[in-house]
This record gives C-alpha cells, structure tokens and sequence, in this order.
C-alpha cells in the first residue's frame, strides 16, 4: 500500500509466533498486533458489461484469458491504497473500527459511485472463518470510514473494503488488511462441506457447484420450517448478497444475484441464483446474505472446488449471527 501498516518489531514477532501456531493447529498463542497482509488482489465482477471490466479480476487478460486474480489479497491496487487506522483490538469487546482510502496522491478519498445502495461494503472475517461479519460503515466529511465492531474470539482478521471511486474511470476494487484481536487465540477446524445450511428456522440448499476457473451459475433455494419462502425481501438492492472466501490466503469472491428486485423476470424467492468462478481448486466458505421479514440471516456453507468428490450431502446449523447493522 502507498500508506503501509506501521509494524512495530514486537509485533512483527508476535505475527510470526501467530503464523507457526496456525500452521500446526491447535496450539493456544497471544495476540497482540497483525501480520503484514498479502500482496495480490482483484475484484471479480460479474454484473458489469466485458468492457467495463477490462484488466479487472474477471475480466479479460492482456494477453487474451480470463484474468482469474482474486480480490482482497492486497492493501492497494490502481492507486487507492486501504490506510486502517485501527490494526488490532481487543477480544470480546465493541471496539471501533477506523480505515481510509488514499488516492494515489495520498489523499483521502471522499467521493464514490453508491452499488447496492451503499458507497462502501465492509466484510470482516477471521483467518479460521469462524467469524462472518457483514458491515456497513459510515463515512465522515473528511473520508474517514467508522464502525463499531465486536469480534468473538482473539486472533487474525481480514478486512475487505469493497467499493468503487466516483473518479472518472475508476474500477471497482476490493481491497485488504489484515487485524489483530488479542487474547488466547484457539483455532476452530473449518466445518465439513454440505449442501445445505439452517439458520433461525430457514434451510438454505446450495444447488450447484463452483467450478475453478471457469463462470457458472451457482443456485440457492431458501425455505422456511419446511416450505419455500416466495417472499424475500429486498436487501441492499438485491435479493441476496454472497461472499466466497479461499481458506489459507482468504481470497475474497464478491458476487451479486442474476436479476435486481422490480426488473418484471426476478422473484422474490424461493431461488436465488448467481454467476460466479472460483479462482482456483481448493475450500472455500460460501455466506449467502438474505432478508425476510425485516430481518438479515446469513447462511453458511464449506465447498471443495476441483478436488475428489467428498460427502455433500450433511447440513450446517448456526444461530444468527451479529454480522448485519442496520445502517
């Protein structure tokens, strides 16, 4: 990033002591600060026309294939730079959460295109992806981002701030950073891969498959204490929001549904389908935002893209989790 993280040698020893911890399991480690993030990113996006997403991640290569570099793995990209303003936090508690996007000049940036009736959406995820939180900031006069943020458990965070500059020209960007929450930081093994997924009363069935490499459609039927629900409610412009994170590197995945409330040919449920390409084989954890009665739920699903067919066919359960405001 052209504003780098400041990393102390402290907690530079302490982001190493972190990574060794993380590569052998579940050994118990203090965490005191991040680690430098990744260094490669682009932004996958599927609803903007071929020429829109020229040079992009998902769009066409210079040399002629499909550019397949996924988004979020770095701090700056095409002269905007994510500067976060608050690199760790406490464990357990509401802390809030403060970022700024530079320009390539270094200046904040305090003008951007509104998507999904927002200027900026903010995914926050642990390295474990345990922790899912969706998050809406809000923007001051001066560019600054803020958020209140609880984070459940210590350890390694990834902050993707997705969003696309009102600059003429300017591309849609999904940048990264990485954040620390200190305490006793445990490890959680990333659940078994299934097909279907309840949350508060609703099952989520996960339909068809990522493939690497290549887009497809991926579909999802949502129904509630067994019948389908035809009424979902629009949420940020669509009927539902999905996420895709690679475990290991995190790589970020943001897609949109086919088909916006109101266009005459999109219904408002039981099925919600999506173009998506996965960037390569590997695991990934799909969180599939949906509304209905007023009310935001995120289902949660482990897949295997390009490997050895395992047991699809279990279900997830989770509690609703706080990973919506409501701003």
């Amino acid at each position: 990033m052209n504003t780098p993280l400041r990393i102390t040698a402290f907690a530079a020893v302490l982001a190493a002591a972190f990574g060794a911890a993380y590569g052998v399991g579940y050994a118990v480690v203090p965490i005191g600060a991040s680690a430098e993030p990744s260094t490669h990113a682009g932004h996958d996006r599927t609803d903007a026309p071929d020429e829109e997403r020229e040079g992009e991640g998902g769009g066409e290569h210079p040399e002629g294939g499909h550019d397949m570099t996924p988004g979020g793995l770095q701090i700056s990209e095409s002269g905007y730079s994510l500067d976060l303003k608050t690199p760790s936090v406490r464990a357990a508690e509401k802390s809030p959460l403060r970022f700024v996007i530079r320009d390539s000049a270094g200046r904040e940036v305090t003008a951007y295109q509104r998507e999904h009736n927002k200027e900026l959406h903010l995914i926050l995820a642990s390295r474990d992806l345990g922790t899912y939180r969706h998050l809406h900031p809000t923007r001051s006069s001066d560019g600054t981002w803020n958020v209140d943020a609880e984070l459940p458990a210590a350890g390694t965070y990834r902050l993707f701030a997705d969003f696309t500059p009102a600059a003429k020209g300017a591309k849609n960007l999904t940048l990264g950073a990485d954040l620390a929450a200190s305490g006793n930081y445990r490890p959680a093994p990333l659940p078994s891969p299934a097909t279907v997924a309840k949350v508060d009363g609703y099952t989520v069935t996960l339909e068809s498959r990522l493939r690497p490499g290549a887009a497809g459609e991926l579909g999802l039927k949502v129904a509630k204490n067994g019948r389908p629900v035809t009424d979902l409610d629009p949420y940020l412009g669509a009927y539902g929001h999905l996420v895709a994170l690679r475990s290991g590197d995190l790589a970020y995945l943001h897609v949109h549904p086919n088909g916006t409330p109101g266009d005459g040919r999109t219904k408002s449920g039981p099925d919600i389908s999506f173009t998506a390409t996965a960037p390569s084989p590997g695991s990934y954890r799909l969180f599939l935002d949906f509304q209905h009665e007023g009310v935001v739920r995120t289902a949660r699903f482990t897949v295997e893209v390009g490997r050895t067919a395992q047991d699809h066919t279990g279900s997830e359960e989770s509690e609703n989790p706080e990973g919506h405001d409501q701003h």
